[in-house]
């Protein structure tokens, strides 16, 4: 499987996802954002104060909630989406911070710069781009956040350098994600599906972390970690771990 394959297929899943507001995975059937929300972490409080429409049920944790964003913060997502860490850190910052979102779909920008505009989210602004290479400048973030995405790329590896690349000294990394108990069945990586539902590329738990402090971070370590139920194959119960990773840029 190369990368640009991956890459595309996921791009279009993804596209799909933001016009359908559909699950990740293959069906959506009783797909329910609040309750997908909830069951990641979100409160229900924080989903009614934020644009509806930018909730799709996507995600494996609530980054936001663990990153002690302060007022006037620049703050960086990887993999935005609908915008809803982007619209939860807003509020966090206050109007003399921002948010910048990153996302490669252009449905997902679309989607969400619309709702910015909708709700009067002058704090905040989406980003047409890769993860792998960020649309930023050097050092000018103080925090970046991303929430289930960093699984998606072959290249785990150059999205970590990228992203402390683009913090300030002393800037802080707090991504929430899914990494493996063991190494996955073979086909299951191969498996284009599997890499759309975030499991296919997920790395496992010390690599992960590996991946993480060879980018140059300090004091990485994992702030939260739940067993992720996931119904795609008996021979993965248990074997998905949905984690969220803090890390330090001297």
């Amino acid at each position: 499987m190369s990368e640009k394959n991956v890459k595309e297929f996921v791009k279009k899943r993804y596209g799909e996802i933001a016009e359908t507001r559909c699950s990740c995975c293959p069906t959506c059937e009783g797909t329910n954002p609040i309750e997908a929300g909830r069951r990641i972490g979100y409160s229900e409080e924080e989903l009614r104060n934020i644009p509806e429409a930018a909730n799709m049920g996507l995600g494996c944790g609530n980054p936001v909630a663990l990153a002690s964003l302060k007022e006037g913060e620049t703050v960086l997502d990887l993999g935005s989406g609908g915008g809803v860490d982007v619209f939860l850190a807003a509020q966090k910052v206050g109007p003399k911070g921002r948010v910048i979102g990153v996302d490669m779909t252009e449905a997902m920008i679309e989607r969400a710069a619309l709702n910015a505009v909708r709700y009067g989210y002058e704090n905040v602004e989406f980003r047409l781009g890769e993860i792998e290479k960020l649309p930023v400048d050097d050092g000018m973030i103080d925090v970046v956040i991303s929430n289930c995405v960093i699984n998606l790329s072959i290249d785990k590896d150059r999205v970590f350098r990228e992203a402390y690349r683009a913090l300030k000294p002393g800037g802080r990394l707090m991504v929430s994600d899914l990494v493996t108990e063991g190494e996955l069945p073979e086909e299951v990586r191969r498996s284009f599906d599997a890499w759309a539902c975030c499991i296919g590329g997920a790395l496992e738990k010390g690599k992960y972390l590996e991946s993480i402090r060879r980018a140059g971070f300090k004091d990485v370590r994992i702030v939260k970690e739940s067993t992720y139920d996931i119904d795609v194959s008996k021979e993965l119960k248990g074997k998905i771990t949905s984690v969220t990773v803090e890390g330090q840029k001297e």
